[in-house]
């Protein structure tokens, strides 16, 4: 299993704001229908957040399964994704970046509540 991005696909992620996101059905291998998503980089690590918090059908998906696909900066990942837990620290670090990255935004606000902080997810690469 690959440990962690490379520094060149961080660079990469970083500025790309066109990934797609597509966790596993319950068969384990079938990716699901990819969503669009903010995604963002903190700790040279890959985050996203869903719009709609733990409600999301991705989000939950992505937490049940624990695998899928993503799209990003014109690539095709196959991917772990870890929950984050109430992590005082990371959360400030992503509200950063996601600030930084989509300042301009009209859904930044929401992207900072509540609901999506608590549907946080780290992605990781993964071999298959």
């Amino acid at each position: 299993m690959q440990a962690n991005w490379t520094q060149e696909q961080i660079a990469a992620f970083s500025k790309a704001d066109d990934m797609y996101i597509s966790p596993f059905y319950s068969d384990g291998k079938t990716p699901g229908t990819p969503t669009w998503i903010w995604s963002v980089i903190a700790d040279d690590n890959l985050y996203v957040r869903a719009y709609n918090g733990q409600d999301s059908r991705w989000y939950n998906s992505a937490i049940e399964q624990k695998a899928g696909k993503i799209k990003l900066a014109g690539e095709e990942y196959n991917v772990s994704f870890q929950p984050i837990d109430n992590d005082a620290v990371l959360t400030e670090k992503v509200d950063g970046e996601y600030k930084e990255k989509y300042g301009n935004s009209n859904y930044l606000s929401p992207m900072l509540g509540k609901g999506p902080v608590s549907a946080t997810v780290k992605i990781l690469p993964r071999d298959e």
